[in-house]
């Protein structure tokens, strides 16, 4: 596994730093750029012969990241972006920016007035699920729930690494929690009496929690809503961490992704428990500081 990824040198773009020169700015920008495209390189190549992979893929289908917002910088609340010879910032003529004597700001309140509902709802959901300690050693047992006892196609073009009968045996030797509505929502109508909880829509407020991969993949969906009011490198870091979590969530699933050049965490033997929580234990350790720069980000403008 690849180490979860760090915060990108670039502070001088973060929320509140003031004014940046045309040259500091453009920097940044092109910067986060050249980051956002190796980040989509694959995804980008697939898209012109029309091939799909189940692990890169699921962050562009799932969360509708398109490349080319995401290679798009913000510098977050607080910030002007001086002009420079050329004249203002591109950011001046963006959706929620106004241009103050060419200077080029995020207009919050103009946000606030379209998004401070989604804003508020956000920062909620993330100082509750902060809160709360990381439960430990679902083992992923959200995706074999999915296709339990189920005799139609399957969510994901590939086949089961266990086959039916043995997938099937899997769930019912475990016991299931899984927290994330937008997990358990996908659930065989087999499966959903076999998880201890029953998480809806209104309650996810009351009982996400930060060991969970699907909501700390979240963050980057977070980070999206919230859009412009999110510095370029943590929406960044954001998008590298949810790929580092689905890489996990696909290995530990119930599929066989040796196609796709992926082993296996084989989470039926003892050896593939023990990794899996190692790992959900890392992912959850990176995703912490994240959660807290967007709560503080919903914070400082609300």
């Amino acid at each position: 596994m690849s180490a979860p990824p760090t915060l990108q040198p670039d502070a001088p773009a973060r929320q509140g730093a003031g004014r940046l020169s045309a040259a500091d700015w453009r920097a940044l920008a092109d910067a986060h750029r050249e980051r956002a495209d190796a980040l989509t390189a694959g995804h980008r190549a697939r898209r012109g012969t029309g091939d799909r992979h189940a692990v890169e893929d699921f962050l562009h289908e799932y969360y509708g990241v398109r490349p080319a917002l995401l290679a798009r910088w913000h510098p977050g609340a607080g910030t002007a972006l001086l002009p420079g010879p050329e004249g203002p910032a591109p950011h001046a003529g963006w959706r929620w920016y106004r241009d103050d004597d060419g200077a080029a700001t995020l207009d919050v309140g103009a946000f606030l007035a379209d998004r401070g509902d989604t804003v508020r709802y956000v920062h909620g959901l993330l100082e509750a699920t902060a809160s709360r300690p990381a439960h430990l050693g679902c083992l992923g047992l959200h995706e074999w729930a999915m296709v339990y006892r189920r005799d139609d196609a399957l969510r994901h073009d590939l086949p089961l690494r266990l086959g039916r009968a043995g997938t099937d045996a899997v769930v019912e030797r475990h016991t299931i929690r899984c927290s994330h509505i937008d997990a358990f929502r996908f659930f065989t109508p087999e499966a959903v009496p076999r998880n201890q909880l029953t998480p809806t829509r209104e309650t996810q407020a009351a009982t996400e929690q930060p060991g969970c991969l699907h909501a700390n993949m979240d963050l980057l969906k977070w980070s999206l809503k919230l859009g412009p009011l999110v510095p370029g490198d943590l929406l960044l870091d954001a998008f590298a961490l949810a790929a580092e979590i689905r890489r996990l969530d696909m290995q530990a699933s119930p599929y066989d992704l040796s196609s796709l050049g992926e082993a296996p965490v084989a989470i039926e033997t003892a050896e593939g428990k023990a990794e899996y929580v190692r790992r959900q234990r890392a992912h959850a350790e990176a995703a912490a500081p994240l959660r807290a720069r967007l709560a503080a980000v919903c914070a400082a403008v609300l």
